[in-house]
């Protein structure tokens, strides 16, 4: 089975992931190519003096010195730089100019004959021209448990909304946002974790849900689980008073 990955190019969470999934694949599933868009933390493209202004107006000074110096401290190391890991490992890295449905990029993508997309905090829209570019389209992993918490940031809003559990969904995309038929879901207890534990935790088992998702695929042996759109909740970027009333519900960014 030939994948090709679209991700982007986080320096705090997916290298690592990364890495651990290339490491879990089987042998009959190869990553032939992989797309890393810009990292975009807010579900838009922005400048990174924009980003670091966002970041500490909703956020404050704590948390915005504390992720400042674990930025700088990703920088200085090489395993939590995604293209990186994908160079280890000889994966080509496609280049695209402007948005992924243009179709000099389809183009790209269809060269190396891909048999499944597999998008991994991907931060565009996928229309079906690129979905039908592979064989069996794309899946995506969603670190909350839908149709809930479709949209940015899941790990925020279920601990601000007292959520006892949460988890993590893989589903095929389709044009819509977080809103395809899921293939694996997961459950997960919250606990005392707080935002970054949780990130944590649910990164790890997205890979493991991707892997079974893979598996699922390749074998032909699995029953969807439906999307309900009429039970979605979605949430976009926090703003300040959310983070306020989150931090004055207990809960806990570190």
């Amino acid at each position: 089975m030939r994948l090709v990955i679209l991700t982007q190019d986080d320096p705090f969470y997916l290298a690592r992931n990364i890495d651990y999934l290339l490491k879990k694949l089987p042998s009959y599933a190869e990553v032939v190519a992989t797309v890393v868009f810009d990292v975009s933390p807010f579900g838009k493209r922005e400048s990174f003096g924009e980003k670091m202004k966002k970041t500490y107006d909703i956020f404050g000074l704590p948390f915005f010195v504390r992720y400042g110096f674990k930025f700088v401290a990703s920088k200085l190391d090489s395993r939590n730089n995604v293209r990186k890991v994908l160079a280890d490992r000889n994966i080509p890295l496609i280049h695209i100019e402007g948005g992924i449905n243009k179709e000099e990029n389809l183009e790209k993508l269809r060269a190396y004959k891909p048999d499944l997309f597999v998008s991994i905090a991907g931060n565009q829209i996928f229309k079906q021209k690129l979905l039908d570019a592979a064989t069996y389209g794309c899946i995506n992993l969603h670190t909350a448990l839908l149709p809930k918490y479709r949209g940015l940031m899941p790990s925020f809003w279920v601990l601000k909304n007292g959520e006892t559990h949460t988890g993590v969904s893989v589903f095929f995309v389709d044009e819509g946002i977080d809103s395809g038929p899921i293939l694996v879901q997961n459950k997960l207890a919250i606990g005392n974790m707080s935002q970054a534990e949780l990130i944590d935790v649910t990164k790890k088992m997205g890979m493991d849900a991707i892997l079974e998702s893979i598996d699922k695929i390749h074998t032909g042996n699995y029953k969807l689980i439906e999307n309900d759109a009429t039970q979605m909740t979605y949430f976009t970027f926090p703003t300040r008073t959310d983070v306020e009333e989150f931090l004055a519900a207990g809960k806990r960014f570190y």
